[in-house]
């Protein structure tokens, strides 16, 4: 390589790492992704049984996504249920 060819990159480079820095930041991307959990998992993250889970999804208070043939729950849904019990 040439020395004219790395200094472009050596360029190139410190200009994406600036415009990363200078990227704004979005704080729900920062969080992570969400994990979906089977309903057995999310039930023992409750601390509740299978059953009342899936009767808790039924009544649409815990939210599920169906994928397949499965029903899976995310733990941000998880987090939202606990939430919305604290409230009540």
């Amino acid at each position: 390589m040439t020395p004219k060819v790395e200094q472009g990159i050596r360029d190139a480079a410190a200009a994406l790492g600036e415009a990363i820095v200078a990227a704004p930041v979005d704080d729900e991307r920062d969080a992570g992704p969400d994990r979906l959990l089977s309903v057995d998992s999310a039930a023992a993250a409750l601390g509740v049984g299978r059953s009342l889970a899936y009767d808790l999804i039924a009544d649409g208070r815990l939210k599920s996504h169906k994928v397949g043939r499965r029903r899976l729950v995310s733990t941000s849904a998880i987090a939202a249920y606990l939430a919305d019990e604290n409230v009540r």
